[in-house]
């Protein structure tokens, strides 16, 4: 008897006093974006660009004088402001769906003022479980940062 084999997920919830609103002008707005889609140690920010209808492309980019596309993938369903799903692929990999990994962007009115977001990352592959496990997090606290205080976390040099 064979087992199935899952791919794992990354999960990460977090309590932002703020609106729904906000928050999902913070996912759509790139200028919002650049101000935080940035891991601490990173050297430029990163935008996602689409027009966010359901089966438009999408893609993550450096905001670098070529604008270079890091990851890529296709819109799957656009709630606003209460959820954001998409997939997401290397841009190797943009033609090969079972490469695929999935993003769901849960945003849930808690009480007023205090806003549940939820991003769960689904069917990832162990290289990009390792990089988003460290990215997801800088990205959603610098997030939260920025919608609660009006700043972002502060840069840490390279070692």
């Amino acid at each position: 008897m064979t087992t199935p084999t899952t791919k794992p997920s990354f999960v990460y919830v977090s309590y932002i006093q703020t609106t729904p609103e906000k928050v999902w002008q913070a996912f759509m707005d790139t200028d919002v974006m650049a101000q935080y889609w940035v891991g601490p140690t990173s050297e430029c920010a990163r935008v996602n660009v689409s027009d966010w209808k359901p089966g438009s492309k999408w893609e993550h980019q450096r905001l670098d004088a070529a604008r270079t596309v890091d990851i890529c993938g296709k819109v799957v369903e656009c709630d606003p402001p209460k959820r954001l799903v998409y997939t997401w692929a290397r841009p190797s990999e943009a033609d090969d769906e079972s490469k695929h990994s999935r993003v769901e962007i849960d945003i849930e009115q808690r009480i007023d003022g205090l806003v549940r977001l939820t991003v769960s990352h689904i069917d990832l592959d162990a290289q990009m479980l390792a990089g988003i496990s460290g990215g997801w997090p800088a990205v959603l606290s610098n997030l939260k940062t920025l919608l609660e205080t009006g700043h972002v976390l502060p840069r840490v040099p390279a070692a």
